[in-house]
């Protein structure tokens, strides 16, 4: 693994453009586009605030960068450096900002959720959307880029409607069984939308692209219900994380669970290869010390190496008792994600906060178990084969495959706490973002068999 020099970074905003060719990342109010390749600067482009949000279009010509505070989106080309935009929704103010699958429509959603205003790049038409529903996954488009679906809210009833996203036309329109919609997700076919409520009320509801409510599913009554969702790259698995510790995998044919995935804090079964971090002080020879220390020996003399052991079950995992009488407690399944070739799940169970389950889905049994020393931050897979990268806001990242998994130092200076990483689109190398900085990793495909 190699990596890079560190540079600056503001919000955690750094972003692989979709061709791969280009990388962004903000300071305050400057856009800086680096040549992915060797880093160096291509295009700096210099804001009227300091920037909340960015996105490239899905062409990689433009990249949009929303000052929520002041209600604008500034819109830069890399094609033409001189050529901007700038859209200010005034006193409507601005919430949300995302760009259209074709790369020339801007969707600006305004505050208290009032109405989305669709901008065009290339006519420099306006067109509104009224009642979108305040929520934070309310807008879904079909990978293909066809189809766009809005979660809405009006007489105190949720509804979806279905646009074509060529000409904004309504294509279908319908209520939904929600007592209070919660969030919307395509299918990656784009054949079947997932509807599912309030965290009140585990439901979940599939409609088919002309608004067909193919099936519904409810696990249990009574209890906080759904806190996460994801499908399968193929479309024939949507696993559902809810409050109760649990992953229900419900299957493309008939809807219904065909396992379920639980998440204890003990780990009994022999079967089950379980990770655990462990950490040695670095040793550092006090004969070859000067004094005073140079800066990069200084910060050796107090870090700390980590490697995986495999633990011998029955293994107990830390956990967290959740305070259940708050909003969102600290409990069930709050992040998963398939593996890009369909083969892996990995889970996080919130109360267990240093742990990461990775399930075979061929099998549809446990594979393997990561317990962190610290609690895990983000963990993304690799786009391109299963290997999973992960970060604990420590300096070190950390990469698991089925051929085992590795604990890496970023050797800097000044320790990088990584509190979020990104992957390339090729899957050889990711950035790794801290809360002042970033540099990226290199990786060497042989690694991984």
């Amino acid at each position: 693994m190699n990596f890079s020099e560190v540079f600056k970074l503001s919000s955690l905003l750094c972003k692989f453009s979709p061709d791969g060719k280009y990388l962004a990342s903000c300071v305050q109010y400057r856009l800086i586009i680096r040549d992915v390749n060797n880093l160096q600067i291509l295009q700096l482009y210099t804001c009227l605030d300091q920037i909340q949000y960015t996105e490239w279009s899905s062409d990689s010509l433009f990249i949009l960068c929303a000052m929520y505070k002041r209600g604008i989106v500034q819109v830069w080309s890399l094609e033409q450096p001189d050529w901007h935009c700038k859209i200010d929704e005034g006193s409507a103010g601005l919430v949300a900002s995302c760009w259209s699958p074709d790369g020339r429509h801007i969707l600006n959603t305004t505050e208290f959720y009032l109405r989305i205003t669709v901008w065009s790049l290339c006519t420099k038409s306006v067109s509104y959307i009224k009642y979108p529903k305040a929520c934070q996954h309310g807008i879904a488009f079909t990978k293909d880029g066809r189809y766009m679906a809005l979660a809405e809210r009006r007489d105190c009833k949720d509804y979806i409607s279905l646009f074509v996203c060529s000409d904004w036309q309504l294509l279908r329109h319908f209520d939904t069984e929600t007592q209070d919609l919660s969030g919307i997700e395509w299918a990656p076919n784009g054949c079947v939308l997932a509807v599912w409520d309030t965290c009140l009320e585990y439901k979940i509801l599939l409609y088919s692209l002309d608004g067909r409510l193919l099936s519904t599913y409810s696990a249990y009554e009574w209890s906080l219900g759904i806190k996460s969702v994801a499908w399968s790259p193929s479309s024939q698995f949507l696993a559902i994380g809810s409050y109760d510790e649990k992953v229900r995998i419900l299957n493309h044919v008939t809807w219904k669970k065909i396992t379920e995935f639980e998440h204890p804090v003990t780990i009994a079964n022999p079967k089950i290869i379980v990770y655990k971090e462990t950490e040695k002080s670095a040793r550092v020879e006090t004969e070859s010390l000067a004094f005073p220390p140079a800066r990069a020996q200084a910060s050796s003399l107090f870090s700390t190496k980590s490697k995986y052991d495999i633990s011998q079950v029955p293994v107990t995992l830390q956990s967290v008792k959740p305070v259940t009488d708050r909003a969102n407690p600290r409990i069930g399944i709050g992040m998963l994600a398939f593996s890009p070739d369909n083969c892996f799940l990995a889970t996080k169970n919130d109360n267990i906060p240093n742990a990461i389950w990775i399930w075979d889905v061929q099998k549809l049994k446990l594979f393997v178990v990561l317990e962190q020393l610290y609690a895990i931050q983000l963990f993304q897979w690799d786009p391109r084969q299963p290997r999973l990268a992960i970060c604990t806001g420590n300096s070190k990242v950390y990469l698991w495959s089925p051929a085992g998994c590795v604990s890496v130092q970023v050797p800097m200076e000044d320790d990088l706490q990584v509190l979020s990483l990104c992957w390339h689109s090729s899957g050889d190398s990711m950035a790794l973002l801290s809360k002042d900085n970033f540099c990226m990793c290199y990786l060497e495909r042989e690694e991984v068999k």
